[in-house]
């Protein structure tokens, strides 16, 4: 019952916000690569270094709109980050545990300023790959580690806002790298090592800021650092009286000393139903389809028949709806839920893939282009396609898999949903032009077929977690839950056996 929910005292201070802004620069890194690649890989000067075959065909365009850019190489600049960030995220996941959060994200912030020095000075190859690669492992670090510091940070009743303040800054990074994308393409012939190189201000904000941040309570008491953890969570609630939750935080500790092996321990009967929700959000954020148009917004406009730089500014006001839109999702995400944000934006997101789907296969051949006035109504529709994700399945991806594990797997847990949030990314990434060219049009038809699926998902099987404590989430949550009750009936008392 509502009137049982502990509401613990807290005061949002000007450091602990300070906290909040500085880490959600991880975001930012992360949001800035999706824009950024897109746009770069449009770019003639980039392929003519290192494509030039598809240059060769892009200057022939006429051949077929769908597939001028179809090439697994080029794919794989994009696609690659996310290949390395998947493997990352384990090794991520055992920083966390053992050495902490605030390490692990000093640790993100190193490796994607080394991945941005690389790729601006790029020569061969081999070398922006490689670049691309550090990229990857900075991403995967940061995306493990941020989005858990910022929901053990938060006070319980903000912990939604606060936490997708780490989606906000990936929109606020996919919006300037559309802007910096917009003014680099005149620079020749290196306005993509501007472009790649500039990723290091980010990094270099994160690195700053991870000297700056505390490390959080739940992370101190795991490590055995009790007093230090009280210290910080009176420091982060801005009051004395912090025993209350402090309790709290270390009961849930104690049980997780029960178990030494964490990943071990994730695939216990009892913590199925954390694990497999928050693992097949990440499969649904990223068959939403949104990275495809967000890694290759720049591409599809040029296909619909924009020039370079008006595919370029189409891109600018896609990632600016993106980031206005996200900040709906702060406002209502702690007032009328998770649940309800995500079903009302799956019917939003399916009528708009539909409608793009239907007015490409009607109106967009191999040949020739669509009509400024249809290609226009396209870029309204991928903004309204855009503006429901930015409120829903994009930062609900981050915040319900942060929140939805006990303390014993959280770190564990969230590897998981990272780590597969970053093989679809790579799968989509790696795939979206050789399906754009081989399934045309129908390929908005593929993505709005899945959001069917997500809805109803959303509808059985997803619990609301709005006001939950997170250190309570198994015995208010998932034993509670008409699915996934059922799951908790047999274990009982061995509730803390590996």
């Amino acid at each position: 019952m509502a009137s049982r929910e502990p509401h613990y005292k807290s005061k949002i201070t000007p450091y602990v916000f300070a906290c909040w802004i500085l880490a959600a620069f991880g975001g930012l890194m992360f949001g800035y690569d999706i824009g950024i690649s897109g746009g770069v890989t449009a770019m003639d000067d980039f392929l003519v270094k290192f494509f030039p075959h598809v240059h060769e065909r892009k200057l022939h365009a006429q051949e077929d709109n769908y597939c001028r850019y179809d090439d697994e190489l080029l794919q794989l600049f994009t696609s690659s980050l996310y290949l390395a960030a998947l493997i990352a995220s384990f090794f991520a996941s055992k920083a966390c545990t053992k050495l902490g959060r605030k390490p692990t994200i000093t640790m993100a912030s190193t490796f994607f300023i080394a991945g941005a020095i690389i790729c601006a000075s790029a020569e061969k190859k081999r070398m922006i790959i490689a670049g691309r690669i550090l990229f990857g492992v900075g991403v995967g670090f940061a995306n493990e580690a941020v989005p858990l510091f910022l929901t053990e940070i938060a006070p319980q009743q903000h912990r939604g806002a606060v936490n997708i303040l780490f989606q906000l800054f990936v929109t606020i990074g996919i919006f300037i790298a559309n802007l910096i994308n917009y003014a680099t393409v005149m620079i020749h012939p290196n306005g993509w090592r501007v472009s790649l190189g500039l990723a290091a201000v980010p990094g270099l904000v994160l690195l700053a800021g991870s000297l700056f941040i505390m490390e959080t309570p739940p992370s101190l008491v795991e490590m055995g650092r009790k007093e230090e953890g009280r210290e910080a969570l009176r420091i982060i609630r801005g009051v004395d009286d912090v025993d209350a939750e402090f309790e709290q935080i270390l009961a849930a500790a104690e049980q997780a000393k029960q178990g030494k092996h964490h990943f071990r321990r994730l695939f216990k009967r009892s913590n199925f139903p954390p694990l497999f929700v928050g693992t097949i959000i990440q499969v649904f954020q990223q068959f939403t389809g949104i990275n495809a148009i967000m890694f290759y917004a720049p591409v599809l406009f040029r296909t619909l028949g924009f020039n370079s730089h008006a595919s370029l500014l189409s891109s600018v006001i896609t990632g600016l709806v993106n980031v206005g839109a996200t900040f709906v999702s702060i406002y209502a995400v702690d007032k009328i839920g998770r649940r309800k944000l995500l079903l009302q934006a799956s019917c939003q997101m399916f009528v708009s893939q539909m409608a793009i789907g239907v007015i490409l296969s009607t109106h967009l051949q191999a040949t020739g282009t669509m009509s400024k006035g249809l290609a226009a109504v396209v870029v309204i529709l991928v903004c309204t396609f855009v503006m429901s994700f930015a409120w829903s399945w994009g930062p609900m991806g981050w915040l319900i898999p942060s929140e939805i594990f006990p303390i014993e797997t959280r770190a564990a847990g969230f590897a998981f949903a990272v780590s597969t949030n970053m093989i679809f990314t790579f799968v989509i990434a790696q795939a979206f032009l050789s399906m754009l060219c081989h399934m045309r049009s129908q390929i908005f038809f593929f993505f709005s077929a899945w959001i069917v699926a997500m809805g109803l998902f959303v509808l059985f099987l997803l619990p609301e977690t709005k006001g939950i404590p997170i250190d309570q989430v198994e015995e208010r949550l998932w034993k509670k839950h008409p699915v996934w009750s059922s799951f908790y009936k047999e274990e009982g008392s061995e509730y803390g056996m590996a």
